[in-house]
């Protein structure tokens, strides 16, 4: 036969032994072709299929005919559409597609490939975890990121992973704080940011959009629905789980006790062994930047520099004048910090021109303006010579400072805070399609102290370091915020340059001392030869060691103060249900034990939070609920995170969305089969519930309560501000911070526990007023103070205030 007829007769067969019209697949192989239609090339064993997963990638599959097109390529560009254009799936092919052979045809051997492809966000699990890198010069640390919507949150990883995909979407419920994990793939770590915020993500069309779960509800129904009628037998409906209104739960280790080791100093004794090894915060480097590469690094700052004032040279950050006004050319950290614990802000190789106007190391609690400064140092004009001033709540304190023209200097803020945790943790949960919220929003009011330091790094490694502020002299900084934006310069017109920064958590000791005059001052902790007094080793067995010439003198009192540590555990318990549960005069008590895993909780207050969220879901009708339906070309494209209402005798359930499949019906008009399967959140495995996610294991270490109460526990506050006042060989005399509670006072005990009412070996007194005495009676004493007040029974602080005493007697 001629030529043209034998083609024409190869395509004619081919077409029947094909899929047909169906789901349009386009795969451009980068090869300069552009993207090719192979819809026509779609085998009927093999036809084109589409995965979803709840937070997780979406995969394709397709099986191809190949020799009339390529072989698709790994790496190639995938896209799958509708008959009317809508887009449900693009992607790359992740692995080579292999050729199997399939008979032969008019032209010889034909071969088929079956090509598996993944979503986009695919592009960013080959770049990395999306989490800051861990610490090292010109890296940033593994710190939080604080108060995030779920669509921020994704936006960021995205651009910490090195960008290339816009982040869209309306994920807006914040999450307290959320940890990047650098072990994972980006898309674990968008599929936890997107489920503790409550939220399902998907990567199409060149974006990732975030949609709060439940945005999207497709109604089904006996009669009618979104694919026509309701096939009840294509619906499966499992009760998988008991329930549980019983609920305890444990979380990470937590500080517990506000400790203070009282030591005598007495000129000679360099070494003071701690009996505390104490609360150990993380990660240790927030910020380490060393400014040595080619531009600021967006993954961990942010710039603001209209008028091109800074850059970066081999003096690392460089600043070059300013436009005059306050926060408008500023350096700022990517994430926010929490201001818990002890944290110290170091600006090192720091050199300054004249004429300079502007802050550095700042913290701010909003803008970065000068009356939202919560502390920074202040850089002015005096007497016509530039001038470093503390600043404190947008206010000058302490000594100003006027560095020497071609030096070079090291600025030091420490601070300070018992609290370790000032932003608590929020967990959503959806109960009966409403999604609710648990945990306290705001953040945790503390104090702080604070030192301002400086040294110069020309002068002697035994020089101290000159201190221009220190809160010891006048008491901590009260009303602090939870968290600050730093601010590594603001200059409104600055000159200079700033070699290295660094931010970290240096343990959470702090070391104070008490002179015979009675003068308090803060010592300061480093390594030898950075004008520090003493070093602080923390573990098994934790001491503060001082250097030569900083040693206490007779008669100084030395007083480290930190945080003792236990596990974070709460128990709660749903009455209404327990009175529903009870049979046959037996309780209705539904125990359930684990562990909380995302968001984490850090504290028994976060466990309690989690707990009530557990319990909402855990005892509800539906919470249990799981199963699956198959519907056809349904009316509106269904994904995970979307809600399905289905009524059914009456009764309509609201079932969270998990997984889709939409599969080629190969059919004209054109056939969608979707398979959807739907669990709630008391459904899932424990570890995929969204928003709180679960484990079954209980920490070894964790006391478990012995009662569940309704809600969360009754306390009073801790007396984080309980001080010394006097101590001598005969009486330790406390101020215990807070007046007594009516009716009530404070409890003084020798270990921490058993606090109550009753008389025991333990008790050593109760005090009705703030102010009282302890007599002593050895070197070494314990002392564990708790508020109560006048309830039956009574209701006592959540933490002890602990004073250890090595003293001498008589």
């Amino acid at each position: 036969m001629p030529g043209g007829v034998s083609v024409q007769f190869r395509v004619v067969n081919f077409q029947l032994w094909l899929g047909g019209e169906g789901l349009r697949i386009t795969i451009d192989n980068g090869d300069g072709a552009g993207a090719l239609d192979y819809t026509g090339a779609v085998v009927a064993e093999g036809r084109v299929r589409v995965e979803r997963m709840l937070n997780a990638p979406s995969r394709c599959t397709a099986t191809v005919l190949v020799g009339a097109l390529p072989l698709p390529a790994r790496l190639a560009r995938v896209a799958v559409s509708r008959d009317d254009g809508a887009v449900l799936f693009t992607g790359y092919v992740a692995t080579e597609p292999v050729r199997v052979p399939a008979g032969m045809g008019t032209e010889g051997l034909l071969y088929t490939a079956r090509v598996t492809a993944v979503s986009d966000e695919w592009l960013l699990d080959r770049q990395g975890s999306g989490a800051a890198a861990g610490g090292g010069p010109s890296l940033a640390g593994g710190g939080p990121s604080l108060a995030l919507d779920g669509t921020e949150l994704l936006a960021r990883l995205a651009l910490r992973a090195g960008g290339g995909i816009a982040v869209a979407g309306d994920g807006g419920r914040k999450v307290a704080s959320f940890w990047a994990r650098e072990a994972v793939p980006w898309s674990v770590n968008a599929g936890d940011a997107a489920g503790a915020a409550y939220a399902g993500y998907r990567a199409l069309a060149g974006q990732v959009l975030v949609q709060a779960a439940g945005a999207v509800s497709h109604r089904f129904g006996d009669a009618v629905g979104d694919g026509g009628v309701l096939d009840v037998n294509a619906l499966q409906v499992a009760n998988v789980r008991e329930l549980a209104n019983d609920v305890t739960l444990t979380g990470a280790e937590e500080p517990a006790a506000y400790v203070q080791e009282c030591f005598a100093g007495d000129g000679a004794t360099m070494v003071f062994e701690l009996s505390e090894r104490g609360f150990a915060a993380k990660p240790a480097t927030a910020i380490d930047d060393s400014f040595a590469k080619a531009a600021f690094n967006p993954a961990v700052w942010t710039v603001g520099d209209p008028g091109s004032h800074l850059g970066l040279t081999a003096a690392g950050l460089t600043m070059n004048g300013g436009n005059g006004a306050d926060g408008v050319t500023t350096l700022t950290a990517l994430d926010a910090l929490e201001m818990g614990g002890t944290l110290l802000v170091e600006l090192s190789g720091v050199q300054l021109g004249a004429a300079c106007d502007g802050m550095l190391a700042g913290l701010y609690s909003g803008l970065p303006v000068l009356a939202e400064c919560f502390a920074g140092f202040r850089v002015r004009q005096q007497n016509a010579a530039t001038t470093l001033v503390p600043v404190v709540n947008g206010v000058e304190v302490g000594t100003a400072f006027a560095p020497a023209a071609g030096h070079s200097y090291t600025l030091r803020l420490r601070l300070h805070c018992a609290e370790t945790q000032r932003v608590m943790e929020q967990y959503y949960v959806m109960v009966d399609g409403v999604v609710q919220e648990f945990g306290a929003p705001g953040g945790v009011d503390a104090g702080m102290d604070a030192v301002f330091e400086v040294v110069d790094q020309g002068a002697s490694s035994n020089t101290p370091a000159t201190v221009l502020y220190d809160s010891a002299n006048v008491g901590a900084v009260t009303g602090t915020p939870a968290t600050c934006a730093f601010v590594v310069a603001n200059c409104t017109e600055m000159f200079g340059s700033i070699a290295r920064v660094r931010v970290t958590r240096p343990g959470t000791l702090w070391v104070t001392s008490v002179l015979p005059s009675g003068v308090r001052q803060t010592r300061l902790l480093g390594a030898a030869g950075t004008g520090a007094d003493c070093v602080a080793v923390a573990g098994v067995a934790p001491k503060v060691t001082f250097f030569a010439g900083r040693v206490p003198q007779p008669g100084e009192r030395v007083e480290v103060a930190c945080r003792s540590v236990q596990r974070s555990v709460a128990r709660m318990q749903n009455a209404a249900s327990v009175a529903r549960e009870a049979l046959g005069g037996a309780a209705g008590t539904c125990r359930w034990l684990g562990k909380v895993l995302q968001p984490e909780a850090r504290s028994s207050a976060d466990c309690e939070s989690a707990a009530a969220a557990v319990l909402a879901f855990a005892s509800a009708r539906t919470a249990a609920v799981a199963g699956t339906y198959a519907t056809v070309n349904p009316a509106a494209d269904v994904w995970p995170g979307d809600v399905l209402a289905v009524s059914n005798a009456g009764l309509t359930s609201s079932l969270l969305v998990r997984r889709v499949a939409v599969e080629d019906g190969g059919a004209v008009p054109e056939v969608l089969r979707y398979g959807i399967a739907f669990a709630n959140d008391w459904a899932t495995e424990y570890a995929d519930s969204l928003g709180v996610k679960l484990s079954e294991t209980v920490e070894a270490d964790a006391v478990l309560p012995e009662a569940a109460s309704d809600g969360p526990a009754a306390v009073l506050e801790s007396l984080v501000t309980l001080r010394v006042t006097g101590l001598n060989g005969s009486a330790l005399t406390l101020d215990a911070g807070l007046p007594a509670p009516v009716g009530g006072g404070f409890e003084v005990r020798r270990r921490d526990a058993a606090f109550g009412p009753g008389s025991d070996a333990d008790l050593i007194l109760r005090s009705p007023v703030r102010g009282f005495s302890i007599p002593r009676a050895a070197q070494v004493e314990r002392f564990y103070v708790r508020m109560y007040d006048a309830s039956t029974p009574p209701v006592y602080s959540r933490f002890s205030a602990g004073v250890l005493v090595n003293w001498p007697v008589g």
